[in-house]
Protein backbone atom coordinates (compact mmCIF):
# COMPACT_ATOMS: atom_id res chain seq x y z
CA UNK A 1 0.00 0.00 0.00
CA UNK A 2 1.51 3.32 -1.04
CA UNK A 3 1.53 6.23 1.40
CA UNK A 4 -0.56 9.37 1.05
CA UNK A 5 0.67 10.97 4.30
CA UNK A 6 4.05 10.60 5.96
CA UNK A 7 5.65 12.51 8.81
CA UNK A 8 9.35 12.48 9.59
CA UNK A 9 10.45 13.64 13.06
CA UNK A 10 7.50 16.05 13.09
CA UNK A 11 7.81 18.69 15.79
CA UNK A 12 5.59 21.66 16.55
CA UNK A 13 5.88 24.24 19.31
CA UNK A 14 4.05 27.46 20.08
CA UNK A 15 4.27 30.18 22.71
CA UNK A 16 1.82 30.46 25.58
CA UNK A 17 0.36 33.73 26.83
CA UNK A 18 3.53 34.46 28.78
CA UNK A 19 5.79 33.79 25.82
CA UNK A 20 7.05 30.43 27.03
CA UNK A 21 7.52 27.66 24.45
CA UNK A 22 5.02 24.79 24.56
CA UNK A 23 5.81 21.57 22.71
CA UNK A 24 2.66 20.15 21.06
CA UNK A 25 4.28 17.54 18.81
CA UNK A 26 7.57 15.90 19.67
CA UNK A 27 9.16 13.76 16.96
CA UNK A 28 6.07 12.15 15.42
CA UNK A 29 6.82 9.41 12.87
CA UNK A 30 3.76 8.22 10.96
CA UNK A 31 2.72 6.75 7.63
CA UNK A 32 -0.88 6.56 6.40
CA UNK A 33 -1.59 4.49 3.32
CA UNK A 34 -3.94 5.31 0.46
CA UNK A 35 -7.43 4.03 1.16
CA UNK A 36 -6.87 3.53 4.88
CA UNK A 37 -9.37 4.43 7.59
CA UNK A 38 -7.33 5.60 10.56
CA UNK A 39 -8.64 6.85 13.90
CA UNK A 40 -6.43 9.10 16.03
CA UNK A 41 -7.14 9.05 19.78
CA UNK A 42 -5.79 11.11 22.64
CA UNK A 43 -6.90 13.10 25.67
CA UNK A 44 -7.12 16.89 25.52
CA UNK A 45 -3.66 18.33 24.93
CA UNK A 46 -2.24 15.09 23.51
CA UNK A 47 -1.50 16.74 20.15
CA UNK A 48 -4.07 14.92 18.03
CA UNK A 49 -5.80 18.03 16.62
CA UNK A 50 -2.45 19.75 16.12
CA UNK A 51 -1.35 16.71 14.14
CA UNK A 52 -4.52 16.86 12.02
CA UNK A 53 -3.84 20.50 11.13
CA UNK A 54 -0.44 19.52 9.72
CA UNK A 55 -2.02 17.11 7.23
CA UNK A 56 -3.88 20.00 5.60
CA UNK A 57 -1.05 22.57 5.90
CA UNK A 58 -3.17 24.63 8.31
CA UNK A 59 -0.18 24.26 10.61
CA UNK A 60 3.41 23.98 9.44
CA UNK A 61 6.14 22.07 11.28
CA UNK A 62 8.63 23.90 13.45
CA UNK A 63 10.82 20.86 12.93
CA UNK A 64 10.77 17.77 10.73
CA UNK A 65 8.64 17.26 7.63
CA UNK A 66 5.10 16.36 6.58
CA UNK A 67 4.63 14.83 3.14
CA UNK A 68 1.15 14.74 1.56
CA UNK A 69 1.14 12.73 -1.66
CA UNK A 70 4.92 13.33 -1.88
CA UNK A 71 4.51 17.10 -1.42
CA UNK A 72 6.39 18.87 1.37
CA UNK A 73 3.78 20.98 3.18
CA UNK A 74 6.38 23.58 4.19
CA UNK A 75 6.88 24.64 0.57
CA UNK A 76 4.45 27.47 -0.21
CA UNK A 77 4.06 26.37 -3.83
CA UNK A 78 2.53 23.09 -2.60
CA UNK A 79 -0.12 24.46 -0.21
CA UNK A 80 -2.96 24.70 -2.75
CA UNK A 81 -2.42 21.15 -4.04
CA UNK A 82 -1.96 19.80 -0.51
CA UNK A 83 -5.34 21.19 0.50
CA UNK A 84 -7.00 19.82 -2.64
CA UNK A 85 -5.48 16.42 -1.92
CA UNK A 86 -6.20 16.34 1.81
CA UNK A 87 -9.41 18.17 2.76
CA UNK A 88 -10.45 19.05 6.31
CA UNK A 89 -13.76 18.79 8.17
CA UNK A 90 -13.88 20.63 11.49
CA UNK A 91 -15.67 20.02 14.78
CA UNK A 92 -18.22 22.80 14.35
CA UNK A 93 -20.00 22.71 10.96
CA UNK A 94 -21.13 26.32 11.43
CA UNK A 95 -17.49 27.31 10.94
CA UNK A 96 -17.50 25.77 7.46
CA UNK A 97 -20.96 26.63 6.14
CA UNK A 98 -20.83 30.00 4.36
CA UNK A 99 -23.95 30.15 2.15
CA UNK A 100 -27.65 30.55 2.91
CA UNK A 101 -28.74 27.59 0.74
CA UNK A 102 -27.39 24.06 1.11
CA UNK A 103 -26.50 23.45 -2.55
CA UNK A 104 -24.86 26.86 -2.84
CA UNK A 105 -22.67 26.06 0.15
CA UNK A 106 -21.54 22.76 -1.36
CA UNK A 107 -20.76 24.58 -4.62
CA UNK A 108 -18.80 27.40 -2.95
CA UNK A 109 -15.31 25.83 -3.06
CA UNK A 110 -15.86 24.53 -6.60
CA UNK A 111 -16.71 28.02 -7.84
CA UNK A 112 -13.52 29.34 -6.27
CA UNK A 113 -11.58 26.56 -7.97
CA UNK A 114 -12.96 27.62 -11.37
CA UNK A 115 -14.82 24.38 -12.06
CA UNK A 116 -17.23 24.72 -15.05
CA UNK A 117 -20.91 25.24 -14.07
CA UNK A 118 -22.14 21.95 -15.55
CA UNK A 119 -19.45 20.05 -13.64
CA UNK A 120 -20.33 21.94 -10.45
CA UNK A 121 -23.99 20.91 -10.83
CA UNK A 122 -23.01 17.26 -11.23
CA UNK A 123 -20.56 17.24 -8.35
CA UNK A 124 -22.92 19.05 -5.96
CA UNK A 125 -25.78 16.63 -6.70
CA UNK A 126 -23.51 13.60 -6.37
CA UNK A 127 -22.00 14.85 -3.10
CA UNK A 128 -25.37 15.60 -1.52
CA UNK A 129 -26.67 12.19 -2.55
CA UNK A 130 -23.58 10.55 -1.08
CA UNK A 131 -24.30 12.03 2.36
CA UNK A 132 -28.08 11.58 2.15
CA UNK A 133 -28.82 15.31 1.98
CA UNK A 134 -29.99 15.70 -1.64
CA UNK A 135 -33.62 16.31 -0.63
CA UNK A 136 -32.44 19.23 1.52
CA UNK A 137 -30.49 20.90 -1.29
CA UNK A 138 -32.72 23.99 -1.34
CA UNK A 139 -33.01 24.31 2.44
CA UNK A 140 -31.39 26.97 4.62
CA UNK A 141 -28.47 25.42 6.57
CA UNK A 142 -29.40 27.19 9.81
CA UNK A 143 -32.68 25.23 9.90
CA UNK A 144 -30.90 21.86 9.82
CA UNK A 145 -29.95 19.70 12.79
CA UNK A 146 -26.34 19.48 13.92
CA UNK A 147 -25.86 16.11 12.24
CA UNK A 148 -27.39 17.37 9.00
CA UNK A 149 -25.14 20.45 9.03
CA UNK A 150 -22.08 18.26 9.48
CA UNK A 151 -23.18 16.07 6.56
CA UNK A 152 -23.51 19.22 4.41
CA UNK A 153 -19.99 20.24 5.44
CA UNK A 154 -18.74 16.78 4.45
CA UNK A 155 -20.60 17.06 1.12
CA UNK A 156 -18.71 20.29 0.42
CA UNK A 157 -15.48 18.37 0.93
CA UNK A 158 -16.58 15.39 -1.19
CA UNK A 159 -17.47 17.71 -4.07
CA UNK A 160 -13.82 18.80 -4.20
CA UNK A 161 -12.93 15.13 -4.90
CA UNK A 162 -9.98 14.91 -2.47
CA UNK A 163 -7.98 11.73 -2.09
CA UNK A 164 -7.91 12.10 1.70
CA UNK A 165 -10.30 13.58 4.25
CA UNK A 166 -9.23 14.55 7.76
CA UNK A 167 -12.11 14.93 10.23
CA UNK A 168 -11.25 16.73 13.46
CA UNK A 169 -13.76 15.46 16.06
CA UNK A 170 -16.72 15.90 13.66
CA UNK A 171 -19.24 14.40 16.10
CA UNK A 172 -18.12 16.19 19.27
CA UNK A 173 -21.07 18.63 19.20
CA UNK A 174 -23.72 16.13 18.09
CA UNK A 175 -26.34 14.03 19.84
CA UNK A 176 -26.23 10.20 19.48
CA UNK A 177 -28.44 10.21 16.37
CA UNK A 178 -26.31 12.87 14.69
CA UNK A 179 -23.17 10.94 15.57
CA UNK A 180 -24.55 7.77 13.95
CA UNK A 181 -25.53 9.68 10.81
CA UNK A 182 -22.11 11.25 10.42
CA UNK A 183 -20.24 8.01 11.10
CA UNK A 184 -22.29 6.23 8.42
CA UNK A 185 -21.16 8.91 5.96
CA UNK A 186 -17.54 8.65 7.13
CA UNK A 187 -17.51 4.87 6.62
CA UNK A 188 -19.08 5.36 3.19
CA UNK A 189 -16.33 7.77 2.14
CA UNK A 190 -13.82 5.03 2.79
CA UNK A 191 -15.72 1.91 1.74
CA UNK A 192 -17.66 3.21 -1.29
CA UNK A 193 -15.30 5.83 -2.65
CA UNK A 194 -11.92 4.56 -1.49
CA UNK A 195 -11.07 7.91 0.12
CA UNK A 196 -8.41 7.83 2.81
CA UNK A 197 -10.03 8.83 6.10
CA UNK A 198 -8.23 10.19 9.15
CA UNK A 199 -10.71 10.54 12.02
CA UNK A 200 -9.67 12.52 15.11
CA UNK A 201 -11.98 11.43 17.91
CA UNK A 202 -12.33 10.82 21.63
CA UNK A 203 -15.27 8.42 21.18
CA UNK A 204 -14.10 4.82 21.52
CA UNK A 205 -17.13 3.42 19.67
CA UNK A 206 -16.08 5.49 16.64
CA UNK A 207 -12.45 4.42 16.82
CA UNK A 208 -13.34 0.71 16.76
CA UNK A 209 -14.83 1.23 13.28
CA UNK A 210 -11.43 2.19 11.85
CA UNK A 211 -8.92 -0.18 10.33
CA UNK A 212 -6.09 1.24 12.44
CA UNK A 213 -5.94 3.24 15.66
CA UNK A 214 -3.17 5.69 16.52
CA UNK A 215 -2.95 6.81 20.16
CA UNK A 216 -1.33 10.17 20.88
CA UNK A 217 0.06 11.09 24.30
CA UNK A 218 2.13 14.13 25.26
CA UNK A 219 2.80 15.00 21.64
CA UNK A 220 4.07 11.56 20.67
CA UNK A 221 2.65 8.35 19.20
CA UNK A 222 2.07 6.12 22.22
CA UNK A 223 0.85 3.10 20.27
CA UNK A 224 -0.76 2.13 16.99
CA UNK A 225 -2.37 -0.97 15.56
CA UNK A 226 -5.68 -2.68 14.81
CA UNK A 227 -8.54 -1.69 17.18
CA UNK A 228 -8.73 -5.14 18.74
CA UNK A 229 -5.01 -5.03 19.50
CA UNK A 230 -5.04 -1.49 20.91
CA UNK A 231 -8.13 -1.69 23.10
CA UNK A 232 -7.00 -4.82 24.93
CA UNK A 233 -4.10 -2.76 26.35
CA UNK A 234 -6.47 -1.35 28.95
CA UNK A 235 -3.95 -0.44 31.64
CA UNK A 236 -1.76 1.50 29.20
CA UNK A 237 -4.76 3.40 27.83
CA UNK A 238 -6.01 4.27 31.30
CA UNK A 239 -2.52 5.49 32.24
CA UNK A 240 -2.81 7.86 29.26
CA UNK A 241 -6.17 9.15 30.60
CA UNK A 242 -8.17 7.32 27.94
CA UNK A 243 -11.22 5.10 28.21
CA UNK A 244 -11.88 1.84 26.39
CA UNK A 245 -15.09 0.64 24.69
CA UNK A 246 -17.80 -0.24 27.22
CA UNK A 247 -17.80 -3.87 26.13
CA UNK A 248 -14.11 -4.21 27.00
CA UNK A 249 -14.56 -2.21 30.22
CA UNK A 250 -17.16 -4.73 31.44
CA UNK A 251 -14.85 -7.69 30.78
CA UNK A 252 -11.88 -5.85 32.28
CA UNK A 253 -13.76 -5.16 35.53
CA UNK A 254 -14.87 -8.81 35.71
CA UNK A 255 -11.27 -9.92 35.26
CA UNK A 256 -10.27 -7.78 38.24
CA UNK A 257 -12.50 -10.14 40.18
CA UNK A 258 -10.72 -13.17 38.73
CA UNK A 259 -13.00 -14.07 35.80
CA UNK A 260 -10.13 -14.59 33.34
CA UNK A 261 -12.11 -13.48 30.27
CA UNK A 262 -10.80 -12.53 26.85
CA UNK A 263 -10.85 -8.75 26.39
CA UNK A 264 -11.18 -8.74 22.60
CA UNK A 265 -14.90 -7.86 22.42
CA UNK A 266 -15.39 -4.76 20.30
CA UNK A 267 -19.13 -5.24 19.77
CA UNK A 268 -22.07 -5.91 22.06
CA UNK A 269 -22.61 -9.25 20.32
CA UNK A 270 -19.02 -10.38 20.96
CA UNK A 271 -19.27 -9.30 24.58
CA UNK A 272 -22.56 -11.18 25.01
CA UNK A 273 -21.03 -14.37 23.57
CA UNK A 274 -18.09 -14.20 25.98
CA UNK A 275 -20.37 -13.62 28.95
CA UNK A 276 -22.72 -16.40 27.87
CA UNK A 277 -19.83 -18.87 27.65
CA UNK A 278 -18.57 -17.74 31.04
CA UNK A 279 -21.97 -18.17 32.72
CA UNK A 280 -22.52 -21.53 31.04
CA UNK A 281 -19.08 -22.78 32.05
Amino acid sequence: MSEIIRTEDLRYAYQDEEGRPVVALDGVELAIGRGEFVAVLGHNGSGKSTLAGHFNAIRLPTGGTVWVDHMDTKEEKNVYEVRKTCAMVFQNPDNQIVATVVEEDVAFALENMGVPPAEIRRRVDDALKAVGMYEFREHAPHKLSGGQKQRVAIAGVIAMMPRCVVLDEPTAMLDPRGRREVMEVVRGLNERFGITVVLITHHMDEAVQAGRVIVMHQGRVLMQGAPREIFTRVDELKAASLDVPQTIEILYEMNRGGAGLSLGALSVGECADILQQYLAG
